[in-house]
């Protein structure tokens, strides 16, 4: 049996604080009790919907819609395993016609109306989206890149790595529309500050109106091949962390039915960049969403 899957069991926490990140996103702080919590960073948990009475409506439309039973949702940590408290941060998930068939069920209720005190049940802690113990006689620079609520794994590698004094370099190119939906922005300037030697930064905003206006590195654009080249060096020692939206099943299956190929999205875009590059499979870690 692998060290995640012993890992594996179900934890009664509390909401300590909900956190607002942006209009749209939350992180929420869970208090534990006594429990030791033994998990590394970038790991996720999972959260069962049926657990909450007011979507038991919803879930039974949407099994009915479905012919199956409604999945746990996975959420990955943003605490790292020193930090006194567990956290989880959650993008509010939208409909999107096209890209979406059913309704999000679970992410609109724990962004907007978790409240404090609230007892829930998360099983935790899995996932292949972790540092590796060896990872310093690998490489001495990681390359985090990342869309959305993509950085919350990897905020939490980072932390850890700065905390136990890895030797290693941080290049994070950071996707988002704009400014504003930029999850962890001032936490991150505070890594930047505090460990300018470690850590450098590249904003990539699609929808920004004067990215030159906010500090540090501020691109207009997605992150690309050719922003990857502009802005990370040693691109042949380096290992790379990939985590954002990815095609989504129901995007697939409408694009077959008109006999097309569907658009690449984030994971596809940097995927594809990376390759064209030369950077090998081997050197790429990857979590996908969509």
């Amino acid at each position: 049996m692998s060290d995640d899957r012993t890992r594996i069991k179900k934890i009664e926490v509390m909401v300590a604080e909900t956190v607002r990140e942006t209009h749209d996103t939350a992180t929420l702080i869970f208090f534990t009790g006594n429990d030791q919590l033994i998990y590394k960073p970038g790991h996720f948990v999972t959260i069962d919907p049926h657990q909450f009475p007011a979507l038991e409506r919803w879930i039974a439309f949407l099994e009915d819609s479905k012919g199956r039973k409604e999945p746990p949702r996975a959420y990955s940590l943003y605490s790292a395993p020193h930090e006194k408290h567990l956290a989880i941060t959650v993008k509010e998930e939208r409909y999107q016609s096209g890209r979406t068939k059913y309704p999000p069920l679970l992410s609109p209720i724990l962004v907007h109306r978790l409240q404090r005190g609230t007892r829930i049940e998360l099983t935790g802690f899995t996932g292949p989206y972790t540092l590796p113990d060896d990872i310093e006689s690998r490489t001495d620079h990681l390359v985090h890149i990342c869309a959305g609520s993509g950085m919350v794994p990897n905020l939490s590698i980072i932390k850890h790595a700065l905390h136990h004094g890895k030797k290693l370099r941080h290049t994070l190119l950071y996707g988002n529309k704009t400014w504003d939906d930029t999850i962890y922005r001032s936490e991150i300037e505070q890594l930047e500050r505090d460990h300018p030697d470690q850590i450098k930064v590249v904003h990539a905003l699609t929808r920004e109106p004067s990215p030159s206006a906010h500090p540090g590195t501020v691109v207009n654009g997605r992150v690309n091949e050719e922003l990857i080249r502009a802005h990370v060096d040693g691109l042949d020692e380096a290992e790379f962390y990939v985590c954002g939206p990815a095609i989504t099943r129901h995007e697939r299956t409408a694009a077959a039915e008109q006999n097309e190929e569907p658009a690449p999205r984030f994971m596809e875009t940097v995927l594809g960049g990376l390759d064209a590059i030369g950077i090998g499979s081997d050197r790429i870690h990857r979590e996908s969403y969509g």
